[in-house]
């Protein structure tokens, strides 16, 4: 039984209340791809990745591009049978039974809370460069602020109709990739024509690994990973898309295909766009903006200067997805007896968890403002909490997996049994992700695998003591659409 039977409420009662569906196939696609971030993952994430593999960045991101299929298959898969606003959740616990589908969905919670908080982190990173751009300096202290201005304007947005902010998402992602193509073509081309600032040519070894020791690869390819997540965060608005068994599946393949393809080839601009020898791969491994620094180098200033304003931008949209998603999943717990019953309402107006929304950002906003405080970086903000989620999301994707090979050898399903091979595969890539984040990191990156580990047994622990809310998720969670 899906989630979308429930006839609205009004406000005050809610507990039962079904969003609205309005969303399209591309608004979906919008979700989860504006929650990725595409510009601002490919200004920094290939950073990393050139410190390690040296020019087989491109190379490098193809395997992270097979490893996250490997892990969407299973969300795939699932939501072409079950619609709920809770994702890991009833896909879970509709698989593995309530009490792991609790376990999944508490996980995936701080998984969405944490990279909001990361993400208001990078807003204000990108704001930060942004006005380094345009030429003006900020006190340290200033980006506190700007969590807070982001805030605003994500609050605004978010308890509007879920159409608006999908729009919003759509608009802000197709104007930021857009700018990205530009800048890699402008660079393959002017390297091609010999017409750039480097002599390497158009080098296709770096779609090989080259040199690079396979240990290397996989390593770096953990980096690589990091640009897909929240890849099915479109999921959890399943239950306000029209036809969502259909669309939600083919959104979430668009979606991570979409982001495979724009990676691999603003990666490969970039890697010969920095040049293959020596030094260009030490000015990659050393760039503090990829995408600000090539722009400037192959088009001009102000190319430059525009890429910084579509990667502040686009930090806003994934801030936006990533506390529509927040609030979507902290309202399917509570309306199936976790937290406040306010948190289980919906406008009626708009079909929007107007309370769960506004718990999210305002948490979001707290957090990362006591950490400035406290004397924490926006940089830090952005890693720390970041790696915080990564972890806690592996166990959530990896409990969906579990799920799903669960459920194709179950009696009467309709999966091919031979299936089966491509989530346990996704389980070895998730299980390899989780101990590069664990191994030979040094304080305060020691501390996270704990922080990660106390909230996801926090969600053990109530799920145990609370049989009543077992029982109940339960009786929602029916599995007869399961075949």
């Amino acid at each position: 039984m899906t989630s979308t039977t429930h006839p609205p409420h009004d406000l005050a009662r809610g507990a039962d209340a079904a969003p609205r569906k309005t969303l399209r196939l591309w608004e979906v696609v919008a979700i989860s791809v504006g929650f990725m971030g595409p510009v601002m993952a490919m200004s920094l994430n290939g950073i990393g990745v050139a410190g390690l593999v040296g020019s087989s960045v491109p190379f490098t991101f193809i395997v992270s591009f097979i490893g996250t299929m490997l892990v969407a298959y299973a969300f795939i898969r699932l939501t072409r049978y079950i619609t709920h606003a809770g994702s890991v959740y009833a896909l879970a616990g509709s698989t593995l039974g309530p009490r792991a589908g609790f376990c999944g969905g508490f996980a995936l919670l701080g998984t969405y809370l944490f990279f909001a908080v990361c993400i208001a982190g990078a807003c204000a990173v990108f704001f930060e460069a942004m006005m380094a751009e345009l030429g003006v300096t900020l006190p340290a202290w200033s980006w506190v602020v700007v969590p807070v201005v982001v805030a605003v304007f994500t609050l605004l947005l978010n308890v509007r109709e879920s159409t608006v902010t999908a729009r919003t998402l759509l608009g802000i992602g197709f104007l930021g990739i857009a700018a990205m193509v530009v800048l890699a073509v402008v660079i393959i081309v002017r390297v091609a024509t010999g017409d750039a600032p480097v002599s390497t040519g158009v080098d296709l070894s770096v779609l090989l690994p080259g040199d690079a020791p396979i240990s290397a690869v996989m390593t770096a390819a953990v980096f690589g990973f990091l640009s897909w997540a929240g890849f099915e965060s479109g999921t959890s608005l399943g239950e306000e898309t029209r036809n969502p068994k259909r669309v939600v599946p083919i959104a979430l393949l668009l979606a991570v295909i979409l982001a495979g393809l724009i990676y691999v080839l603003v990666m490969f601009a970039q890697t010969i766009g920095f040049g293959t020898d020596e030094a260009g791969i030490a000015a990659f491994a050393g760039a503090s903006s990829t995408l600000t620094t090539l722009a400037s180098t192959y088009i001009g200033q102000w190319f430059a200067v525009l890429i910084a304003v579509f990667a502040f931008l686009v930090a806003f949209a994934s801030l936006l997805s990533s506390t529509a998603a927040s609030s979507r999943l902290l309202f399917a717990l509570a309306r199936d007896g976790f937290g406040p019953k306010t948190f289980a309402a919906t406008s009626p107006k708009t079909g929007v968890p107007v309370h769960s929304t506004v718990f999210v950002v305002i948490f979001t906003v707290v957090l990362a403002v006591a950490f400035g405080l406290f004397g924490a970086t926006s940089v830090d903000v952005y890693y720390w909490f970041a790696t915080i989620a990564t972890l806690c999301m592996v166990v959530a994707y990896g409990m969906t997996s579990v799920g799903v090979i669960r459920h194709t050898f179950k009696r009467g399903s309709t999966i091919p049994k031979w299936e089966a091979i491509i989530p346990v595969l996704g389980l070895a890539f998730l299980g390899y992700v989780y101990f590069i984040q664990i191994a030979g990191q040094q304080p305060p990156y020691t501390y996270f695998p704990w922080i990660a580990g106390a909230w996801c047994l926090i969600g053990l622990v109530i799920v145990l003591v609370k049989p009543a809310l077992a029982e109940r998720i339960g009786s929602r969670l029916s599995t007869e659409d399961l075949d």
